[in-house]
């Protein structure tokens, strides 16, 4: 049913595209005429435009997990409180670009910084296509700004790390021997009630044979943080196999970039001047607040292009 419903989202769009190249046609055709507008004719084409456009964006994520919900890791770098807030800002710019493309959320692990920001936190953005979109994220972001931290205003540079995974589901096989695992609970941090606080309800699983370790303090069941957590380590280790997968197609098109956990991939300056740079594709562009309230629509795009 899955797999029908996918193929009728193609039909859709292409039937949709169909219609609109010919409603131009017409419209083309009475402009010649000397009926109808220049603005008529010009608003059709960008309708048009768009959703041929839709249809490419989307052929670019051919691949299995690309249709697959996605689970970001941010992690702050050193630089301590400066570093924190950088990768709490970047939670902060993921959530409003969760919520921009119509995409549930949820906050499914964070630890909270030493003053202020994270030091790390997990979260699941839930919705078809959002590991694909999100993919090129994964890497170094770099901050540059005058610290408000600092008594001196002087300038900062602070480095966070994104990694994306995509969300497996029930249709995808990953065998865990359960006695490749190690389990530990302690109380969840961060406001949460009475119960979030005294009781044992968050958990930490480590899996021997990948040195992978994932936590959960979601919900206050302890429980439904076990499935949860197991549901992660499944996430990471398909996302290991694709890596390997990856790794081989690299090497054979050594002119593609890779895709490496700890390369730098783009800068964000708001002082001496403003400017958001992927190091990657060469986008760039002067609206920072923009970027940073969720709309990375240019870089995600530029990057799929590039590198799909």
């Amino acid at each position: 049913m899955r797999e029908i419903s996918a193929i009728n989202k193609w039909i859709e769009s292409y039937d949709e595209a169909t219609r609109k190249l010919e409603d131009l046609k017409v419209l083309l055709e009475f402009f010649n005429a000397g009926e109808g507008t220049e603005d008529e004719v010009m608003a059709q084409y960008n309708k048009t435009l768009a959703v041929i456009e839709d249809l490419e964006f989307r052929k670019m994520l051919n691949k299995e997990e690309d249709r697959l919900s996605a689970i970001l890791n941010i992690n702050a770098g050193a630089g301590g409180t400066e570093s924190q807030d950088w990768a709490e800002m970047l939670m902060r710019m993921y959530l409003r670009w969760a919520e921009r493309n119509n995409y549930t959320s949820k906050v499914l692990d964070i630890q909270e910084g030493e003053g202020a920001g994270i030091k790390s936190a997990s979260i699941e953005l839930d919705g078809e296509f959002a590991f694909g979109y999100l993919k090129g994220e994964s890497g170094v972001h770099r901050l540059v700004r005058l610290s408000p931290f600092d008594a001196n205003h002087k300038r900062h540079t602070s480095f966070a790390s994104v990694y994306a995974y995509p969300m497996v589901d029930d249709n995808i096989l990953i065998e865990i021997n359960p006695a490749d695992l190690s389990w530990d609970t302690f109380r969840s941090s961060g406001p949460g009630g009475q119960n979030v606080n005294k009781v044992e309800s968050a958990v930490r699983v480590r899996h021997a044979p990948s040195g992978l370790v994932v936590e959960c303090q979601e919900t206050r069941s302890q429980q439904q943080n076990r499935d949860k957590a197991m549901t992660m380590l499944k996430s990471q280790l398909y996302e290991l196999e694709l890596r390997k997968k990856r790794e081989k197609l690299d090497a054979l098109e050594s002119s593609k970039m890779k895709i490496e956990w700890g390369s730098q991939i783009r800068s964000y300056v708001f002082h001496p001047y403003k400017m958001v740079k992927d190091l990657r594709t060469g986008v760039e562009t002067s609206n920072v607040q923009q970027v940073m309230d969720g709309d990375l629509d240019a870089f995600v795009k530029a990057y799929l292009i590039e590198f799909s």
